[in-house]
């Protein structure tokens, strides 16, 4: 069920999926007002992608985010936190309102449609299989049903968890974060590992070769 709420909101250089977890350090004294609201109101805040023509204090935020769960919080003796947050709903921004000293806005909570659980499977196994390698390849592991154990199982939860840990552009991460259809994300991730999966190896293999021949490197 979708619902409207006010939430203030935290412009930043990174786009947030649900369930990801981000170390966050606060020293504007703007953002440690909001911080402080949120720690007394017991309420999460909401972290938002800033558009390129953004400038300092007048950041211009894209129109769809995720609320951002307090986790852990350390204040500092200067005003200044650390804190670890959780990424869980996203929500879409319907009115923006400048009257705190940080951006807020009325925001409407929104998850992707439902899809039957037959359409979701194929693209959800395949996405599990690719990023699995991808991981392998990564941490240079060789047990791919220990990462599978460890990766979720639903749909999508696993397409968020992939968005995040991909290397790709702000802005493609950000698209993949306004979609609403679960099997479109895994589908467009799944074109992605396709590609990332055989230059990752390549990658290894190269890395590892110049390591046993290192009088070699200067020839590449």
């Amino acid at each position: 069920m979708e619902r409207i709420v006010e939430v203030p909101l935290f412009p930043l250089q990174l786009v947030l999926f649900p369930t990801a977890v981000v170390p966050l350090h606060i020293f504007e004294r703007r953002y440690r007002l909001m911080i402080a609201r949120c720690l007394e109101e017991k309420s999460p805040f909401g972290i938002v992608l800033m558009r390129p023509e953004s400038r300092h204090l007048q950041e211009v935020p894209y129109s769809v985010g995720t609320l951002a769960e307090i986790q852990q919080i350390e204040r500092l003796e200067d005003g200044r936190y650390n804190l670890i947050a959780i990424g869980s709903e996203r929500f879409r921004i319907l009115q923006l309102k400048h009257q705190q000293p940080y951006l807020s806005g009325v925001v409407e909570l929104y998850r992707d449609a439902r899809e039957p659980a037959n359409l979701l499977r194929p693209y959800a196994e395949r996405a599990l299989d690719l990023f699995s390698s991808y991981l392998a390849i990564l941490l240079e592991a060789r047990s791919l049903p220990e990462i599978k154990e460890h990766l979720p199982t639903d749909p999508e939860e696993l397409s968020y968890l992939i968005a995040y840990l991909l290397d790709l552009q702000d802005e493609q991460k950000q698209h993949l974060l306004e979609l609403t259809s679960t099997r479109q994300r895994l589908a467009e991730e799944n074109e992605i590992l396709r590609r990332e999966v055989p230059f990752a190896q390549q990658v290894l293999q190269r890395n590892a070769h110049l390591q046993t021949h290192p009088d070699r490197s200067f020839l590449n």
